[in-house]
């Protein structure tokens, strides 16, 4: 019994791991959600604030630290990881008021090659995947992947279908696509594991801008249905 125990209380503690001699990972406890992703952005914002962080880069459930000076020697880092997970325990939720963008999305047809494979996972018929998701205002918890990509939470479990086994040597930037639990919309073409039900026209990125970025984390997006083809 105490044995378990213990293994549950190490189980919830966040684990920092370091990425060559640049940077480190620092790794949450427990499961995915908004609230935990509000912690990560407010521990972002006060480790960016850090004299020896160059950036601070939150992902899913996690955050990246580039160093501007590296922690020399094993005390160093261990005093590193101690303050890391001192602010994390202190972290309070940081919401973002951001913007709601709402996407037009053609779901199905050739744009969205894989929705057999969804359907066939999840026994739904087509109209009531598009409706489950096209429900939900999902939040950017995180960029990541290529430049501009969104990693969205809030998507219903219903139409979770697994990545697929073999990747698809490249989609279209636009693609909407379903991978495990989360949806996503990519936004330059390239390779990719998740399962493509949709598309659209949205540009996320642009190297002219500022940000080059289109979206950010706590911004919000709507899936609008434009169309459904089989």
């Amino acid at each position: 019994m105490a044995a378990a125990k213990e293994r549950s209380v190490i189980a919830q503690q966040p684990s920092v791991s370091l990425l060559g001699t640049t940077a480190l990972i620092f790794e949450a406890p427990g499961e995915m959600n908004l609230s935990s992703q509000q912690r990560i952005w407010a521990l972002a914002h006060q480790t960016q604030a850090w004299p020896e962080i160059r950036e601070a880069v939150p992902g899913m459930n996690n955050l990246m630290l580039t160093f501007l000076h590296p922690p020399r020697g094993p005390g160093a880092l261990a005093a590193l990881e101690a303050r890391l997970r001192d602010a994390w325990d202190a972290a309070v939720a940081l919401p973002r008021e951001g913007r709601v963008v709402e996407l037009p999305v053609v779901y199905g047809g050739a744009g969205g090659p894989h929705m057999a494979d969804v359907v066939a996972h999840t026994g739904l018929s087509v109209e009531q995947i598009v409706e489950l998701h096209s429900a939900p205002l999902y939040p950017v918890y995180a960029l990541g992947s290529h430049p501009g990509y969104c990693y969205l939470g809030g998507m219903d479990a219903r139409i979770a279908t697994p990545r697929r086994k073999v990747p698809v040597l490249s989609i279209p930037g636009g693609a909407v696509s379903i991978g495990g639990a989360q949806t996503g919309v990519s936004a330059s073409a390239g390779p990719s594991g998740w399962n493509t039900i949709g598309s659209t026209s949205m540009s996320f990125f642009d190297p002219a801008q500022d940000p080059p970025a289109a979206l950010q984390p706590g911004d919000m997006i709507r899936f609008r249905v434009e169309g459904i083809v089989r």
